[in-house]
């Protein structure tokens, strides 16, 4: 299809994703201004720290962990899933982060919090989460946000990294998250829609994307994003995505260009994504792996971050890969917005 046929975009688009992609970095902005404001508990003598969410709302919980990875001293944990790891206690501050707040998974763990005597906080903009926190005067930091949890991920973000500044566990990040606003603000303007295909990056490669498999390659300090690019092309463009990590990849997938299968690979595309905060290993594993790939006539490209601290690498890359998505969309004709899928499979569960 014609990726700069706005109109036709409007006609696909019908609950207007694009206005809410577009808006991510004042929704940034507006959710760390928001994170200044709201009251602060006394939390003390924590030992470790557990981050319970599921979906877009773990997406933010693992950008957090990656943007403190050099400044946080006590470990920290996102948890994906029912129940708590055995070796929670008092000590352990579990925060439970809920767009809706009926996640039962993050449900499950705040009970299971509770049982185990440790520190709960809850990030949500309420359901049932809310409810029970408010039942057991447990702190609660809320948040409304009108737009899908889709592309409400700046605001879990936001929120727990404020947290762990205001706690002190780690420096005030608000240069970074400055720096990382006006450089995702800067990106739009090469990858908007209104900026013809020719021009347009997000849009070359959301066509590079079409009638192919793809999987997302990044260092590990990148992981969330990759993470977050294979969702979005699952949400968005319901598509077929995967995601792999170095250093970890060039130790197994690397060796499956061995045997390539020509009929499939055909099929296939590698997008390699780097920034200036990489590892020097990582940057050159990332280079030979993708040498690998082009020697066994692998469809390859790479994507570079933008800025220079984690948070901007981190948030430039998040907000091109949301329009690449956005655009693959579009040229499948399918509605962004539409979750029919997982409605119907949330009933299936009962």
């Amino acid at each position: 299809m014609n990726l700069d046929d706005l109109e036709l975009f409007k006609q696909i688009d019908t609950q207007n994703m694009r206005a809410q992609i577009d808006g991510l970095p004042d929704q940034l902005q507006t959710a760390w201004d928001l994170a200044q404001t709201l009251p602060l508990p006394k939390l003390d003598d924590i030992q470790n720290i557990i981050l319970c969410a599921m979906g877009d709302s773990a997406s933010a919980a693992e950008l957090v962990t990656a943007s403190v990875f050099s400044s946080l001293k006590l470990p920290v944990t996102v948890h994906r899933g029912y129940g708590l790891p055995a070796y929670t206690t008092e000590k352990t501050l579990v925060i439970c982060i809920s767009h809706s707040g009926n996640s039962e998974e993050v449900l499950d763990a705040f009970e299971t919090a509770q049982k185990n005597g440790c520190k709960i906080f809850v990030i949500a903009t309420g359901g049932e989460l809310t409810k029970r926190a408010n039942a057991k005067n447990v702190p609660v930091w809320s948040f409304t946000y009108p737009g899908m949890d889709t592309t409400a991920i700046a605001y879990p973000f936001a929120l727990t990294l404020a947290l762990f500044a205001r706690l002190g566990f780690i420096p005030d990040p608000s240069k970074d998250i400055a720096e990382a606003i006006a450089m995702m603000k800067r990106s739009q303007q090469h990858i908007v829609p209104e900026v013809i295909a020719a021009k347009n990056p997000a849009k070359r490669y959301a066509g590079q994307l079409v009638g192919r498999w793809v999987t997302f390659v990044a260092t590990e300090n990148l992981a969330p994003v990759a993470r977050r690019w294979k969702t979005q092309i699952n949400q968005l463009a319901k598509a077929g995505a995967n995601f792999e990590i170095i250093p970890e990849a060039t130790h197994n997938t690397l060796i499956a260009t061995i045997n390539p299968n020509p009929t499939l690979n055909a099929h296939t595309m590698t997008l390699f994504m780097r920034a200036p905060s990489d590892h020097p290993r990582n940057k050159l594993r990332s280079d030979l792996m993708r040498q690998a790939f082009m020697l066994e006539a692998l469809n390859t490209d790479v994507i570079d971050a933008r800025g220079e601290s984690v948070i901007a690498h981190l948030w430039t890359l998040i907000i091109f890969g949301d329009y690449m998505a956005y655009y693959l969309a579009m040229a499948y004709g399918a509605d962004p917005s539409e979750e029919d899928a997982f409605v119907n499979f949330k009933s299936a569960l009962g």
